[in-house]
């Protein structure tokens, strides 16, 4: 993972705490002429990002996708394939654009394309993100944004760079741009249920990728290869299902919370079915407080066999919302509401608003509420990973870094072993020690010396 940025570095010199950007020259606001063809670079060939790049080019018929990156060409093959059947006359990746490799992302970047699309595994995206922006891109970024704390203050520095340089900036959190779900929210904000008293989300479902058996695999990969090749099942990769797949339904319960952060979170969570490598849960269960007792909860599964389950029930004082039962959202209530319209595809929608607001010289730019979902997330995972009732005062404090620095393809990696809740402590930073016992101890060494 080869990047201009240290991870370390980059907490050692700003403070985790601390929301900071270096210097950098403004990009004055640039309206993109209707006639102007605008080059798309897809970073994460996989099939969310062939998604994401096929609903790019139905967002605006004058785009391109010119540029392609992932750790195998077999994938940005694949991908061109089924782009091309879709797009024929949009889709010009020549093989001189296809860029392969760990440090592939930055060589895209420094093509010439003037939008990026991330969707590489989200241990990525901090890195991405930042290179992204420090080159003035717009930007695509699939959810979630980091998978630890370190990861989280360098996109929050990244977001803050994004809105210095007047960068587009719209975020994977696909259910923020759903029609029917805007207006139920709003309905939500202007009282219609009354005041917020909880909220259960639920993400029952099975397994995303499951890991294969060792035996699959080959002699000559390393283990760089083999996790990133089984990006879900590792914690530095994916950030667990409750930060990768959940954050979704955490990303509503924030949205319902009016863009706020929890004051605590207590969790549960283990894995039940045996896996032969990996080191993430197969479920979870969250309870976030907001303050004044206002109880939030999230439960999500990925095992095979049990009942699939996705739905937002957030109760209020005169009313019910229920969204993910029968397919539109409805309020139930004195004041009943069912959403009866049509509705386009939400992951379009998001393509289009990005389109839409470079073609007329405008910014989006979703950091705030996208970083704060992400960081949800992470504390909900590391409540459950410790065991322990976390404040949000403790996160912003924390020092996890779950990736190391400038890792290779052929390079070998231990992750993490698989957390256990009352064993596995949650990393503060160290406690600063006088400035005279640290000198004292350095006139000691030079004694010795």
């Amino acid at each position: 993972m080869s990047t201009l940025y240290n991870r370390r570095q980059f907490a050692q010199t700003t403070g985790t705490a601390a929301i900071i950007t270096a210097a950098s020259t403004l990009r004055a606001e640039q309206k993109a002429d209707s006639q102007e063809t605008l080059r798309i670079g897809l970073v994460g060939c996989g099939g969310r990002g062939t998604g994401a790049a096929s609903q790019a080019l139905g967002a605006d018929y004058n785009a391109k996708i010119v540029a392609m990156a992932d750790v195998d060409m077999k994938q940005i093959e694949t991908s061109i394939g089924s782009l091309s059947q879709k797009f024929p006359d949009r889709v010009d990746v020549k093989p001189e654009k296809r860029f392969i490799g760990m440090d592939a992302y930055q060589k895209l970047i420094d093509s010439g394309v003037d939008v990026v699309l991330l969707a590489s595994p989200p241990g990525f995206r901090p890195l991405h993100l930042m290179a992204a922006v420090d080159a003035g891109k717009h930007i695509f970024a699939e959810k979630p944004m980091a998978v630890d704390t370190i990861g989280y203050h360098m996109a929050m520095a990244a977001v803050k760079k994004a809105k210095e340089k007047k960068l587009n900036l719209v975020a994977g959190f696909c259910w923020r741009y759903s029609t029917s779900r805007k207006e139920a929210f709003q309905r939500v904000a202007d009282g219609q249920i009354g005041k917020v008293t909880s909220i259960l989300a639920t993400y029952h479902t099975g397994p995303v990728k499951p890991m294969p058996p060792a035996s699959a695999r080959t002699p000559e990969m390393s283990d760089v290869e083999w996790q990133v090749r089984n990006w879900y099942n590792f914690s530095w990769l994916s950030g667990d299902s409750i930060a990768e797949q959940a954050v979704h339904s955490i990303d509503k319960i924030v949205w319902a919370m009016g863009d706020t952060p929890p004051v605590s979170c207590i969790a549960t969570g283990g894995r039940q079915i045996p896996s032969e490598g990996g080191n993430i849960y197969d479920h979870f269960h969250a309870a976030f407080e907001w303050g004044n007792g206002l109880m939030c909860h999230l439960a999500n599964r990925q095992i095979k066999g049990c009942t699939g389950h996705n739905q937002d029930i957030i109760r209020g004082e005169k009313g019910v919302l229920i969204i993910g039962k029968g397919g539109a959202p409805f309020i139930d209530g004195p004041k009943r509401w069912r959403w009866r319209a049509e509705e386009k595809n939400m992951y379009d929608l998001e393509h289009e608003a990005l389109f839409n607001a470079i073609r007329k010289g405008e910014v989006i730019n979703d950091g705030d509420r996208m970083m704060l979902s992400t960081l949800v997330g992470i504390m909900g995972r590391e409540a459950a990973y410790t065991g322990q009732l976390l404040t949000w005062d403790q996160m912003l404090a924390c020092t996890q870094d779950l990736a190391p620095d400038n890792l290779k393809w052929t390079d070998s990696f231990t992750p993490t072993p698989m957390a256990m809740p009352g064993v596995t402590k949650f990393q503060m930073p160290e406690p600063q020690k006088p400035e005279e016992e640290v000198k004292g101890k350095e006139e000691k060494k030079k004694e010795k010396a």
